[in-house]
């Protein structure tokens, strides 16, 4: 019986880790620029869209209601101004983003460039709470406008009446299954379901036109209350550059739409360093969404402010968060709204799944690399449980409610599109591009101006974000202090002098000794020698080989190693090291060395003086510090085995 269930264990942990790369096993952390580019396998350019599409489309659900909310009778005119705001502005940023950075990073690479250190990382870990704020609430936000929909059906209002949280729950969780059942399958739904979904659309614009031609009055009683209300065009304008930056839901498409890059195929003679038919094709992606995207807005905000009674969006009201499911109903009988709803539930259910994926394409990219998530987080399927449960705690604290979720997305989508468009700008600067450089700067200051207004008028986002930055970092710190002790060098390269030098040594015990490089002269290397001999009582015949590692970047977690060999002074052996962190270089060179030449190593410490606590914090945020026991320790967790693990010496 206990045979069985660890059998059992062992293949539930196989299957939850699927995928799962190794650290520290000899193999690059990243592919090499000269590899082929996975992308060519991938999916063309417009299936990919769909992809993004049950995202970006499916605003369509509940974009017109909120605009006729935010702007009133200004919703058509404050609508035009977010498409040109699409098309002059987010579009020519996102299609320079998936320049910039093919592989799915989005902006947050770009700018990750641009500062180094700890503060690098913090950066990184904000815009990550601000990804995570767009996309989860991407998750909840539509499963919950899907349920909205299903309980709002005549045909079912009485029987799922005070539901909705549930089947948002529900739905979440479906969304979840469809993700560790696999993914890459599930294109082929998205491509069903958008096609569907702007089929039905088309319909119904085409519906709301023809009762907006043939009942003309609608349009006069509709300019006359414009002109009632705002007096003049241009005070119209005004007004609708105001209230424009609620209606940034429009604009959720484009982060996505990068996010699924991955997934697009490219030429055969692609390079994962420069995967040239990966980026034009999503560019067009980019493209064709954002007109696909920009027309529908223009006609549904138009039908629905002409046709629709305003207080039928307001809470309670009919349209509230479904007016064009109110128009399929009451144009084109209960039997297509009904065909137009479960359209709509599907397509906004399935609309977390770019979200989901773009989660599982940016989280696993930075938290690992940085040791800020557990080692499992690199295989797909625990995070997927780890993101569905999030989902739910989002939703049992907002109650699946749409408007109140709107402002947090808002935030999240107008933070990461501003960080695209700052990232842009200096990339078209240090290339030289003076042109580009003051178009993108213009547009960095209208979605700086959007982002301002929208946390002014909803600071609910920024609190939400925040709670989701505050979670990441608490999260992420906990996790590098967790991971102190592991041994994270992928690989380790040794020059031809440094191989000769561990190949001699190694025909005896092998022996070396941890130097802070000083200034490096004869006497530094003669005077090392004799303290440690002394401290150890080791005999004056003894054979050495002393090991210099400076620390480059602390903040990094995992990286290669390269080891250099020199001869100084005419007799004194140094290894020279470049990494993170001394005390895992030394242990990762120390278990090299024993692998490569069957011999178990020795090497000999100073004490490092100090009070041990601050000793190690060094250690945690510089990379060196107390470095002996930590070398040890790091030694120990690697290699279980006393007989075979390297022996560490302090003096």
């Amino acid at each position: 019986m206990t045979t069985t269930s660890t059998v059992r264990g062992d293949r539930l942990r196989a299957w939850m880790l699927e995928g799962l790369s190794d650290m520290g096993k000899g193999r690059p952390s990243r592919p090499k620029a000269s590899a082929p580019d996975a992308g060519h396998k991938g999916q063309p350019w417009y299936r990919v869209m769909c992809l993004t599409g049950v995202d970006y489309f499916s605003t369509l659900g509940y974009q017109p209601g909120i605009a006729a909310l935010a702007a009133g009778l200004l919703s058509p005119v404050a609508t035009i101004v977010l498409v040109v705001v699409t098309l002059a502005g987010a579009l020519p940023v996102y299609r320079r983003v998936a320049e910039e950075s093919p592989h799915g990073e989005g902006s947050i690479a770009m700018l990750s460039r641009l500062l180094s250190f700890w503060k690098g990382k913090l950066f990184v870990l904000t815009l990550l709470g601000f990804a995570a704020t767009d996309f989860l609430i991407t998750i909840t936000l539509s499963a919950a406008d899907a349920s909205t929909h299903l309980v709002e059906n005549p045909h079912l209002e009485s029987a799922l009446h005070d539901r909705q949280l549930v089947i948002t729950m529900i739905l979440i969780a479906l969304l979840g299954a469809v993700f560790l059942k696999g993914f890459l399958e599930a294109i082929g739904v998205a491509v069903a379901l958008v096609g569907a979904y702007l089929a039905l659309n088309v319909v119904v614009v085409l519906a709301g036109l023809w009762h907006v031609a043939t009942e003309g009055h609608v349009v006069t009683d509709w300019t006359a209350a414009l002109t009632q209300e705002h007096g003049n065009v241009f005070v119209m304008i005004g007004v609708a550059l105001i209230v424009f930056p609620k209606l940034a839901l429009g604009l959720s498409g484009f982060e996505t739409g990068v996010a699924v890059m991955p997934h697009v195929k490219g030429d055969p003679g692609d390079t994962e360093a420069r995967p040239a038919g990966r980026i034009r094709d999503t560019k067009k992606l980019l493209t064709t969404a954002a007109l696909i995207m920009s027309g529908f807005l223009i006609c549904t905000s138009f039908i629905t402010t002409v046709l629709i009674p305003h207080k039928e969006f307001e809470s309670g009201g009919e349209a509230n968060g479904r007016a064009l499911a109110f128009l399929a109903h009451e144009y084109l009988g209960s039997v297509f709204g009904t065909v137009y709803d479960v359209s709509t539930i599907a397509i906004l259910w399935f609309a977390g799944a770019s979200a989901m994926a773009g989660l599982l394409n940016l989280m696993p990219r930075y938290l690992p690399k940085y040791g800020m998530a557990p080692h499992w987080a690199r295989a797909v399927r625990p995070m997927v449980i780890v993101f569905t449960l999030v989902a739910f705690l989002v939703t049992w604290i907002f109650d699946a409610d749409v408007d109140a979720q709107g402002g947090a997305y808002a935030t999240g989508v107008l933070v990461l599109i501003c960080s695209a468009a700052v990232a842009v700008t200096i990339a078209a600067r240090k290339a030289g591009q003076r042109g580009w450089t003051i178009a993108f700067g213009a547009i960095s200051v209208v979605f700086l101006y959007t982002t301002v207004v929208n946390v002014i008028e909803r600071p609910d986002g920024v609190k939400i974000g925040a709670c989701f930055i505050a979670g990441i970092i608490l999260i992420s710190l906990l996790s590098r202090l967790g991971r102190a002790f592991e041994l994270r060098v992928t690989d380790i390269t040794l020059d031809d002098t440094a191989e000769r030098f561990i190949q001699d040594v190694s025909r005896r015990t092998p022996r070396f000794i941890a130097n802070e490089p000083d200034a490096r002269d004869a006497a530094e290397y003669r005077d090392k020698i004799e303290q440690i001999r002394a401290d150890n009582d080791l005999s004056t015949a003894e054979d050495v080989v002393f090991v210099e590692v400076t620390v480059t970047d602390p903040s990094e977690f995992e990286a290669g190693l390269t080891v250099r060999g020199e001869v100084l002074h005419g007799r004194y052996r140094v290894l020279t090291v470049e990494s993170s962190s001394v005390p895992n270089a030394l242990a990762a060179l120390l278990l090299h060395a024993r692998d490569r030449t069957g011999t178990r190593p020795h090497i000999y410490f100073e004490w490092t003086e100090g009070n041990p606590f601050r000793n190690f914090l060094r250690f945690f945020l510089l990379g060196h510090g107390e470095v002996a026991p930590v070398t040890r320790e790091i030694l120990r967790e690697a290699e279980p085995d006393r007989d075979r693990r390297p022996g560490v010496h302090v003096g």
